[in-house]
């Protein structure tokens, strides 16, 4: 919808923050608003390019619920079914032809609404839950051919996983409980207890060491699953809506926690959640299901700028933009106009509009050899923060 132009560029920024919505427009456009080159397009950052080595991927991932498991009925199709196949034999694809891969150190999001299935698929990728078919590979090693044995193992040196009721064991304490897998590994008392407390001060727990779960709040008591689950420095992290119980204010606290211990220990996580603000907030990339199936996979900025369905634009319909798009999103080719500013490419349009609307001329997008690539208008920024980009995209 084509909305008035603002009197002056502040009030459009105050009106944008506060998520007031503009008034009709009355005004000629703006042909340069909203222009976006091909260049600019190819810039967008996407996993074809990314160089870590895979750590983890399904290949044609299916779990069937229904008489049989559904095992035969997928090796007889060679792992190709329709919905319709599915119905005619009673069956129920909870995860159905699911391939991804998820790299090293890389924060991997899967999300949708209950019932997707994004539980379960996190499941069938540390076989918590056995697929009907198809392969999951760590390190290009398929996990369906692993003994038992094999597989207790790779659980408890390799992997870590947090889920959202915490399961802490009451009637141990913090440090207890932290200690806990490293118990379960045969790793001796004093080792355990000297790791469990490196733990507990880095979640900031330090002092609670002798306190029981039931004597903590949500959010310690997550802190203390969380430390739990990097005791045994597993090389990937599997966490199921970890903090979905938890108040807004703990839940952002959380994932600041998060965030901040990623930073030290790079791990490899796969991050389950419904809530899409959490997943741009914390992800580098997002795959969304629904109804068993990976609908979209892209970073933040892919799903928000070009979602490949409507059930991936309602997602992100109600996101703050301009704490999404880059400034490459909205680069024009260089007007000639002298510059206020310089910004990178991939610099969010929140970290720079408040300076480029009070400045009111263009912000050159240089790379990181200096080159100019483009420039952004604060025409085009304050299009973007009161709802008339995505209107003309």
């Amino acid at each position: 919808m084509l909305r008035r132009p603002y009197a002056d560029w502040t009030s459009a920024l105050r009106l944008a923050d506060a998520g007031a919505a503009p008034p009709p427009f009355e005004g000629k456009r703006d042909p340069r608003v909203n222009a976006m080159t091909d260049q600019a397009r190819l810039l967008i950052p996407s996993a074809a390019a990314d160089v870590r080595p895979v750590k983890l991927a399904c290949r044609n991932v299916w779990k069937l619920y229904g008489e049989g498991g559904g095992e035969e009925f997928l090796a007889s199709r060679d792992g190709i079914a329709s919905s319709a196949d599915l119905a005619a034999a009673q069956l129920i694809g909870a995860v159905r032809k699911v391939d991804l891969e998820i790299r090293a150190g890389e924060i991997f999001i899967i999300m949708g609404l209950s019932g997707s299935g994004k539980s379960t698929l996190v499941r069938c990728m540390s076989r918590l839950i056995e697929p009907s078919f198809g392969k999951v590979e760590f390190e290009g090693r398929d996990l369906m051919t692993i003994s038992p044995a094999e597989l207790i193992e790779m659980r408890r040196h390799r992997m870590g996983m947090v889920f959202q009721n915490f399961a802490l064991l009451p009637h141990l304490t913090v440090l207890q409980n932290i200690a806990f897998p490293l118990a379960m590994q045969g790793v001796a008392r004093p080792a355990r207890e000297a790791r469990a407390r490196e733990m507990i001060q880095m979640v900031s727990l330090s002092g609670r060491e002798n306190f029981y779960p039931r004597e903590l709040s949500g959010g310690q008591q997550q802190r203390v699953g969380i430390a739990r689950s990097l005791a045994t420095n597993p090389e990937i992290w599997f966490l199921d809506e970890p903090f979905s119980a938890l108040d807004p204010l703990i839940r952002r606290e959380m994932q600041d926690e998060l965030l901040r211990l990623q930073a030290i220990l790079r791990k490899t996580i796969v991050f389950i959640t419904h809530d899409f603000d959490e997943a741009i907030r914390i992800a580098d990339r997002i795959a969304i299901m629904k109804d068993g199936e990976i609908i979209q996979i892209g970073t933040p900025e892919e799903l928000v700028v070009r979602p490949a369905t409507d059930y991936v634009a309602a997602f992100t319909r109600d996101v703050q933009r301009a704490k999404v798009v880059s400034a490459r999103h909205l680069m024009q080719p260089c007007s000639g106009a002298a510059a206020a500013g310089t910004v990178a490419p991939d610099a969010r349009i929140a970290s720079f509009s408040a300076g480029i609307v009070a400045a009111g001329r263009p912000y050159a997008v240089l790379d990181a050899s200096g080159t100019r690539l483009g420039e952004v208008t604060p025409q085009a920024v304050i299009a973007l923060l009161a709802g008339l980009e995505s209107a003309a995209t």
